[in-house]
């Protein structure tokens, strides 16, 4: 809920993480609704969602502001009133207290719940989640902050939605992330192992492409117990893998920087850059991984023609071609005293330069003292073409050092 989400100021990812984590529930969801800050157009959306539901999720609107006013609309749809709980605004005045700043006496208003909820047992911030219950249908409001919401849903809500509904067994998902292929390629690889679980019912396969983060291959399974179905998961993704091969970089969260990172750790190896089309960003994304110290050497983002000439003795010539990038390679490696080395140049846009147009990208990766040049033209804006050099020339070196060539 919220106003701000009609104007488009922020993003909804909340109702698409609640809606995840309910299908891996094995809880159907059938509606998701927005609705501004106006105490009628809430009240009617939920009254709406009790003729239809058995339960209602809703999500923000139970902070210390006007705006404010689930609680408020819970309280008018149920024909109850607003009790303040002094266990609630004491544990609000705690959360103040531990931050060392006293407590504005309208956060109080956060413990306003309508008479008769639960409070509900995880409170992360000052907003407190509740459950009310309806004619034997529960409303669950939980605060709008990502970070609270999750925590509230995962350790409250779900069991108890799962209870409500008389579900023991459990559903786990494992995410295989890609890059290199196309999800229409992978989908025919796959179709025979599809066709078979299909039969079988022992797991599904689903494919989401996330840009710049890869093909992700996501395996469910269903099973009485956490162990079976992570055994189910682990089966299967050594199919999956056997027949997709080496494009599979990640698995859930693991990104191409820390798969790049943990295979350079593997073999006791060190990593050094050379930047010029991406100005950093891979650097960026390698320091962003904890730990990434032991094997990133450091990088050098040479933008300037002359800084290529000086520093990492590139020939003088034109800074976007095959001889220029190799030299980067070898530059960075000998200045920063490191095993392996990237080195990407190229246009950007939006103009053309050295002759070649906007999209032209040369990257280089330097193991065991060889270095493997790749042109590549990508028909994007600038932005676009950045990110996906710094992501490719990562799993070229990526599949470099896991071939150990």
């Amino acid at each position: 809920m919220g106003t701000e989400l009609l104007l488009g100021q922020i993003a909804d990812t909340n109702s698409s993480w609640i809606g995840e984590q309910l299908a891996l529930a094995g809880i159907d969801s059938h509606h998701q609704v927005k609705v501004g800050d106006n105490l009628e157009r809430i009240r009617a959306v939920l009254d709406q969602a009790l003729d239809r539901s058995d339960s209602i999720i809703m999500c923000g609107g139970l902070g210390p502001t006007q705006d404010d006013i689930t609680s408020d609309a819970i309280a008018a749809a149920l024909g109850v009133e607003l009790v303040r709980r002094d266990e609630v605004a004491a544990r609000i005045s705690a959360v103040f207290a531990s931050r060392g700043r006293a407590m504005p006496e309208n956060n109080l208003r956060q413990a306003d719940i309508p008479e008769g909820a639960e409070v509900l047992s995880v409170m992360p911030g000052t907003a407190p989640g509740f459950k009310a219950e309806a004619g034997g249908k529960a409303v669950y409001a939980v605060p709008g902050i990502p970070w609270e919401m999750q925590q509230m849903v995962s350790q409250c809500v779900l069991p108890d939605l799962k209870r409500r509904a008389g579900i023991t067994s459990l559903i786990k998902s494992r995410t295989l992330r890609t890059w290199g292929d196309s999800e229409s390629a992978l989908a025919e690889k796959l179709h025979g192992e599809i066709k078979r679980l299909d039969q079988t019912g022992e797991c599904t396969i689903a494919f989401l492409a996330s840009g710049m983060e890869g093909l992700k291959v996501r395996l469910t399974a269903k099973a009485p117990s956490g162990a079976l179905a992570d055994e189910i998961l682990a089966d299967e993704e050594r199919i999956v893998r056997a027949i997709i091969g080496d494009i599979v970089f990640g698995v859930d969260d693991e990104t191409m920087e820390w798969a790049v990172l943990d295979a350079l750790r593997q073999r006791g190896w060190t990593l050094a850059l050379a930047e010029s089309l991406t100005g950093g960003l891979i650097g960026a994304r390698l320091t962003a991984v904890a730990g990434a110290g032991d094997v990133f050497r450091g990088g050098l983002v040479s933008y300037a023609g002359d800084v290529k000439f000086d520093l990492l003795e590139v020939p003088e010539g034109p800074v976007v071609s095959e001889e220029a990038v190799v030299a980067m390679a070898r530059g960075a490696a000998e200045l920063l005293a490191a095993d392996c080395a990237i080195a990407v140049t190229g246009v950007a846009g939006p103009d053309p330069l050295d002759g070649e147009d906007p999209g032209t990208v040369w990257m280089a990766t330097l193991v065991n003292g060889e270095v493997q040049a790749t042109r590549a033209k990508f028909p994007f804006d600038r932005e676009r073409i950045r990110q996906l050099t710094a992501v490719s020339v990562l799993n070229n070196l990526r599949i470099r050092v896991l071939a150990g060539k």
